[in-house]
């Protein structure tokens, strides 16, 4: 049993870490992701080894090992805990006319439960909804509420990457973008509130670093900080979402916060994990929304199941300029601009 436990106990510090090796390819990527299992089993192995007590001094060093690990990972966890400062504070009045409510939905597009999807939206009433992994098919079953939404972007593709888009609210200048990838495409747009102002909005759905799709994590990287810059640049309030195929705290998804100075509505607040929707214990954070300083959030909500291995995510916010002083702005330094910048100049491989 000790010798078990040993060569666990081993295992599980490496797997925290193997992501602090600053590598594109998807075994160093991949362990970013289980954050909260890792620490979960790192207590409980924590615990058996002080039941079977370490015999000689390998056993003892890896039991101290393992408490150090503990601490490091509640340290990287603590701050999407309800016990987190807030990056973005919560809204204090209903001012209707300066909200927008988004509703992001991986619909998996083997999935058939349209109907679902249909429900929800007629529950969650949002005024943009955007959905991935639609195809032809998908784009079809969701006529029903053109009516409704009718302002839309639409790109159905049979890849796993197609989108469609939904708005009851005005849109400009919108366009379909293949950022690093021809097959790969994004959404970009301005979306008028009822008060007249006007959102820059960000639709993104990239490659995950994993051998079926893409062994590398650099198109991915290349895709969010390309979005992360222009965000930065942009002279509107800024809404970025989509499945992002990374999870919340990752190294990239820490460096596109510094360098867009969007916000996380998740910190402070909870994982909302919202994949793997079929297996318990293999949830991770992939699907988001920021959004620039001068919001305030009215909600966020992990919605029910509808077939997929996606669970949907619902944000409600409140343009609010006021609040900009009291957001805690995320600030890049040299180091990540050029980290940052160095990703961007990255050619992915075909």
């Amino acid at each position: 049993m000790q010798d078990v436990l040993f060569y666990l106990s081993i295992t599980v510090i490496l797997f925290t870490l193997i992501p602090l090796i600053r590598h594109d390819f998807w075994v160093f990527r991949v362990f970013e992701y289980p954050r909260l299992q890792k620490l979960v089993l790192n207590l409980v192995l924590l615990g058996l080894n002080l039941v079977y007590l370490p015999r000689d001094m390998f056993e003892k060093v890896v039991l101290v090992l393992l408490m150090l690990n503990l601490l490091y990972l509640i340290y990287q966890i603590f701050p999407f805990t309800i016990f987190g400062k807030k990056q973005i504070i919560a809204a204090k009045a209903p001012a209707a006319d300066r909200n927008i409510s988004l509703l992001i939905a991986n619909v998996y597009q083997d999935n058939r439960e349209s109907g679902s999807y249909l429900k929800l939206i007629k529950k969650c009433n949002p005024d943009v909804v955007l959905m991935v992994e639609t195809n032809v098919w998908w784009e079809q079953q969701m006529d029903v509420i053109a009516n409704e939404y009718t302002y839309q972007l639409k790109v159905p593709l049979e890849n796993t990457y197609g989108m469609i888009f939904y708005s009851r609210l005005a849109l400009r200048n919108g366009s379909i973008n293949y950022l690093v990838k021809e097959d790969i495409p994004s959404i970009e747009t301005e979306v008028q509130l009822k008060n007249g102002q006007w959102v820059k909005l960000y639709c993104l759905h990239p490659e995950p670093p994993v051998p079926q799709e893409n062994p590398r994590s650099t198109a991915r990287d290349k895709e969010i900080l390309m979005v992360g810059k222009n965000a930065k640049d942009c002279e509107l309030p800024v809404i970025v979402m989509g499945d992002l195929n990374d999870v919340a705290w990752s190294y990239t998804t820490e460096l596109f916060g510094k360098i867009s100075g969007l916000l996380d509505p998740r910190r402070g607040r909870g994982f909302f994990n919202s994949f793997n929707a079929k297996y318990f214990f293999l949830r991770f954070p992939l699907d988001h929304i920021f959004c620039s300083a001068d919001f305030a959030l009215l909600g966020i909500k992990r919605m029910e199941s509808c077939g997929s291995d996606h669970f949907p995510m619902f944000v409600n916010l409140q343009y609010n300029p006021k609040v900009e002083a009291l957001n805690e702005q995320p600030v890049a330094d040299k180091a990540d601009l050029e980290l940052a910048q160095e990703k961007i100049d990255a050619e992915p491989e075909n």
